[in-house]
Formats: structure tokens, C-alpha cells, sequence
């Protein structure tokens, strides 16, 4: 009567799992905690830090590229906001976010 086992599979953080950067138990208690939700599913947290990872990479490359375009090697607050102001997506998204903001 031996069993065929299957091999364990690895667990790990969400993270490491999901393949991201950005910590997904912290986004997790981040949505707990703002009760955005009664109900929370497994996966939202793990989506979530996935699009805020895709976002910021794409600011940091935006203002990596103003930051060389100003022969600079390190990324200051005014290449950020120059990425955000030259990004026309970007700049709606965070429009979208000011007026969001603005009618509370």
C-alpha cells in the first residue's frame, strides 16, 4: 500500500511567489486596516502590489532617462515630477487621483 506522492510544493511569501518587489502582506494590511472592503480576496493584495510595482518602475525609468537627459546619475524629486508632467497617462492618472482628493 504505498502512496504516490507528489512532490511538495515550495512556499513561500506572497511576493516571492507572485515574483514581485513590492511586499504583499504589507498591501494586504493596508486594505484590512482602510476597511476599503468587508470582503477581501486572496488575490486583490497581490494585484495590487503588482500594478504599484509596474507604476513606480515606470516613473523611476521615466525620471532615470530626465535624470541622464540633466547629466545627472541620481534621480531627484524634480526629475520625477518632470517624468510625471512629460507622461500624458501618467499625469491623467494622477489628475484622476487630485480630484478624487479634492471632493472629500
Amino acid at each position: 500500500n504505498r502512496r504516490s506522492c507528489k512532490p511538495r510544493r515550495q512556499r513561500g511569501s506572497h511576493f516571492r511567489r507572485a515574483e514581485l518587489q513590492f511586499p504583499v502582506s504589507h498591501v494586504e494590511r493596508c486594505l484590512r486596516e482602510g476597511q476599503y472592503a468587508r470582503r477581501l480576496s486572496s488575490t486583490t493584495p497581490v494585484f495590487l502590489a503588482g500594478v504599484l510595482q509596474y507604476l513606480t518602475t515606470n516613473i523611476l525609468e521615466q525620471a532615470g532617462k530626465e535624470a541622464e537627459n540633466s547629466h545627472r546619475v541620481c534621480i531627484t524629486p524634480e526629475h520625477v515630477k518632470r517624468a510625471l508632467q512629460k507622461d500624458e497617462q501618467l499625469r491623467w492618472l494622477l489628475e484622476k487621483e487630485d480630484d478624487t482628493h479634492s471632493q472629500e
